[in-house]
């Protein structure tokens, strides 16, 4: 038996095999589980507390949240965590990403965030991050509950 070896032979074949991968792959699939971390939306390392907290950060800070989208250019944007013990106070803070050329916007952030405590009472000990998006006027968003960019 002879192979035929036209465009849309060889675009078929490829398609079929990548659908074959894909079944194969999701017939194999498991799911991800942490010790000590379950997907209930109360859980401290949820999405939901991620809100809850960044919520919180908002209220206790609504004179400088920047209100709508965000110019195109931000002054500064940095990765911080936050350790925060089982009763809602900060621990500890570590920056992932810190925007270096505005030592300025990290020790406004810090001293943001270690004002705005205690956060709601995760029950255990939590990180917690968010990426701050900070505006030249001085208002930020968190990429959590942000408005979008320009």
């Amino acid at each position: 038996m002879q192979a035929i070896d036209t465009p849309t032979a060889r675009r078929r074949f490829l398609w079929a095999g990548a659908a074959g991968a894909a079944a194969l792959l999701a017939g194999c699939s498991m799911p991800v589980s942490m010790p000590g971390v379950s997907r209930a939306p109360d859980n401290p390392a949820s999405r939901a507390y991620r809100r809850t907290v960044a919520s919180h950060l908002y209220a206790r800070n609504s004179e400088r949240i920047y209100k709508g989208t965000l110019p195109a250019m931000l002054y500064a944007v940095g990765v911080l965590q936050v350790n925060i013990d089982r009763r809602g106070q900060v621990v500890s803070t570590r920056w992932l990403r810190a925007p270096s050329h505005a030592p300025e916007v990290v020790t406004e952030i810090e001293r943001l965030v270690r004002r705005s405590a205690p956060y709601p009472a995760p029950g255990a000990a939590v990180t917690y991050t968010d990426t701050w998006l900070w505006d030249q006027s001085g208002r930020f968003q968190l990429d959590t509950l942000t408005e979008g960019q320009r």
